[in-house]
């Protein structure tokens, strides 16, 4: 398969009631000398779900999503995206093959007005090598792409400001807008909700809930009251492996997660 291919798309349904699994990580490693960062990790996202991944730092959350988006190769285990085996496969070819990430700081172009931002991020998914008579911010594809994208995510009257003069809480708004430009159906989304104020968190909490609709995300998070209302399902880290994984009401009712990381207030 060439590097711009797309991955078949899995139709294989759970054993619960016929949903897909879009993303599937199974006994996945990394190591760093003797560090076991990752620690055989087995998990699903599912089409339609948001499932979260929480733990202390140093659990092994970030490199967890930097195996899985290519980032990092593995030391171990397998990665199937969209029923395709990805293991070996590069972050760019991954990102063109439906998975996007966004990261913990903010990777924006401060000096670009927000739509350019989305647009570019566009282009990088359909590049167009053949057409260079063509100026690349007069493409309609990727203007569209963009300006889809910005609707999305909350930002289209805000499209024409310089992104760098945007709220903390807009520029992580922009940071999704802009996975988003490149048509993913999988999103790795790292903290995005890290300084925000109640009315900014609010905002991205709905954001989340919307993009459950035709995606499969897993969202790395520290806020649980956040991760309590948007999960349907979560996975508790604990120094690189798996210590719990299921509902939010399971995850909550276990005593090792409670003894380990949540408290007795939750």
């Amino acid at each position: 398969m060439s590097a711009t291919a797309r991955a078949p798309m899995s139709t294989e349904a759970l054993p619960d009631g016929g949903k897909e699994v879009w993303l599937r990580a199974q006994a996945l490693s990394r190591r760093f000398g003797g560090l076991r960062a990752v620690d055989e990790v087995s998990l699903e996202l599912e089409r339609g779900a948001l499932h979260a991944v929480i733990g202390t730092n140093g659990a092994g959350k970030s490199t967890l999503i930097n195996v899985l988006s290519g980032e990092i190769a593995p030391t171990g285990g397998r990665v199937e995206l969209l029923g395709a085996d990805v293991t070996r496969w590069t972050q760019p070819r991954r990102a063109l093959a439906g998975l996007g990430r966004s990261y913990q700081r903010n990777t924006i172009f401060a000096e670009f007005s927000v739509r350019e931002n989305c647009r570019l991020s566009a282009q990088a998914r359909t590049p167009r090598a053949w057409d260079w008579l063509t100026p690349a911010a007069g493409c309609t594809r990727t203007g569209e792409a963009a300006d889809a994208a910005l609707e999305q995510a909350g930002l289209r009257e805000v499209a024409h400001r310089t992104a760098g003069t945007l709220s903390h809480g807009q520029k992580r708004q922009l940071e999704i807008a802009m996975c988003l430009a490149t048509a993913p159906k999988v999103l790795l989304l790292d903290e995005p909700l890290a300084g925000m104020g109640a009315e900014e968190t609010e905002r991205m909490l709905a954001l989340l809930q919307s993009l459950k609709r035709g995606h499969a995300v897993m969202l790395v998070e520290h806020d649980m009251d956040a991760v309590f209302r948007v999960a349907e399902r979560i996975t508790v880290m604990v120094n690189g492996r798996v210590l719990a994984s299921g509902t939010p009401g399971e995850v909550r009712a276990n005593a090792e997660v409670q003894s380990a990381y949540l408290g007795e207030a939750h």
